[in-house]
């Protein structure tokens, strides 16, 4: 393993060894933690202020639910989401379940007010680069090909969903989740702990992350990974209902000729977006925090200089960009409640 790559697994599990650093003031006996690998990501639960057997019970039920959906929703392994996919591309009316015909309204919804950067129908688009797969194969697709993608433009509207019947009228619609279906879990965690009675909780899925209540007397507190450094950028409190979204040219990505081709591919054209490192957002409390945290960071990471804006649509005052300089850009909102480590990089508060 080279050094790129150790730095790049080492950011990798940062935030989550941090968030267990912040809490190891809390005793054992009130804190209590489970993990597990879904979702191409690690996940972690942590309950305050519960019984083990209470907590543990709760968790495990978050972590149940985690999978389920890991498995019913993957976009290249076997599931429904795959067999819907299959049936557009054979012109064929298909039946899905309610919570999946649920999804993809909102999801298209979410996709119209990003114009369409968040565009959960160009699963044809991530396949060609090779991030529809367990291991990443360094290779650019074929150009011919890349541009009859682009050319047939599939789009979110382009499904017709009728109750439980969803059909295209594009056949080269191949949806994958993959910028929701984390976000949409959160929700769901959220909701199971709750309905378990557990009124505080910090639910991480790879970086994005939900809290319920606080820890004893204090809100729980967060680091945001540095896109290119094994260290926080900065750190923060997130209160009751609060969620965290980031996306990052780190996290999924390869390296061909010394250059850096991320999975956050602009549908314009086609290829990674350049212009951004990360793109952080904070929604504050509201119904389907966790999915907005998922879906709305992709628009403005793809926008690059112009990301301002795309959050605003999705009504979130709480965002920070890293630009591919390097440079951080943060609205007056989120600066106030970021810490930056001593010698951090200059920051422009914006609007």
């Amino acid at each position: 393993m080279n050094l790129r790559e150790a730095l790049r697994r080492a950011a990798a599990l940062l935030l989550p060894l941090l968030c267990a650093a912040l809490l190891a003031a809390c005793s054992n006996s009130e804190l209590h933690k489970q993990e597990a690998y879904v979702f191409g990501t690690r996940v972690d639960v942590t309950v305050y202020g519960e019984t083990r057997e209470t907590a543990e019970a709760a968790m495990a039920e978050v972590l149940r639910e985690f999978d389920r959906l890991h498995r019913a929703y993957h976009a290249w392994q076997p599931s429904e989401l795959t067999a819907l996919n299959d049936a557009i591309a054979r012109g064929e009316v298909a039946t899905v379940s309610t919570e999946l015909a649920t999804m993809l309204t909102d999801a298209a919804r979410l996709a119209d007010l990003g114009d369409n950067l968040f565009n959960p129908a160009m699963g044809a688009l991530i396949e060609m680069w090779g991030f529809q797969a367990d291991e990443f194969v360094p290779r650019r697709p074929d150009a011919a090909a890349l541009q009859a993608v682009l050319e047939a433009a599939p789009r979110m509207s382009d499904l017709v969903i009728s109750g439980n019947k969803v059909e295209s009228r594009n056949p080269a619609v191949k949806l994958d989740l993959g910028g929701y279906a984390k976000g949409y879990a959160l929700d769901r965690a959220a909701a199971i702990l709750r309905a378990k009675g557990i009124e505080n909780a910090l639910i991480n899925i790879g970086g994005n992350i939900l809290a319920l209540g606080k820890k004893g007397d204090s809100p729980w507190r967060i680091g945001l990974q540095h896109p290119r450094e094994p260290q926080p950028l900065a750190t923060l409190p997130l209160y009751d209902g609060e969620a965290i979204g980031t996306s990052g040219d780190y996290q999924r990505y390869f390296e061909l000729d010394g250059k850096r081709y991320s999975h956050l591919l602009d549908p314009r054209s086609g290829g990674p977006a350049e212009a951004t490192q990360s793109l952080t957002v904070l929604v504050t409390p509201r119904e389907a925090a966790g999915t907005l945290s998922d879906a709305a960071s992709k628009p403005p990471f793809i926008a690059g200089d112009n990301w301002r804006p795309y959050t605003r649509r999705y009504g979130i005052d709480h965002a920070l960009r890293v630009a591919a300089n390097g440079h951080i850009e943060v609205t007056r909102e989120l600066r106030a409640r970021l810490q930056f480590p001593s010698g951090s990089a200059p920051v422009t508060v914006v609007d």
